[in-house]
């Protein structure tokens, strides 16, 4: 089993992150840190692991457990995507321009 550190320099444990979807229909994702942002068609989550955009339709959050840094989306999901550093700051923009 894989372990990564949450970067948080503060702490010394360390966080797994796994991304387990059934049926295309609900998605289990661990080591999130952050909901950056979300609506019914995208949800965007700093992980352990890096940005990762989820997109689909009627995406709902069914569950989140900030301490344990779980969340649970039910929803048809089309992709996911973890973002790299160029992505994400645009990805981010593009957020706070629609949510000012």
């Amino acid at each position: 089993m894989n372990q990564y550190y949450d970067g948080n320099k503060d702490k010394t444990s360390y966080q797994e992150h796994d991304v387990i979807m059934r049926g295309r229909k609900l998605l289990d994702i661990t080591g999130v840190k952050q909901v950056e942002s979300f609506d019914n068609e995208e949800f965007l989550l700093e992980t352990v692991m890096g940005l990762l955009s989820v997109r689909g339709q009627n995406l709902q959050m069914k569950n989140l457990d900030v301490d344990k840094g779980v969340v649970s989306i039910k929803g048809k999901v089309f992709d996911l995507i973890y973002l790299d550093e160029h992505n994400a700051e645009k990805a981010k923009g593009l957020f706070s321009k629609l949510f000012r």
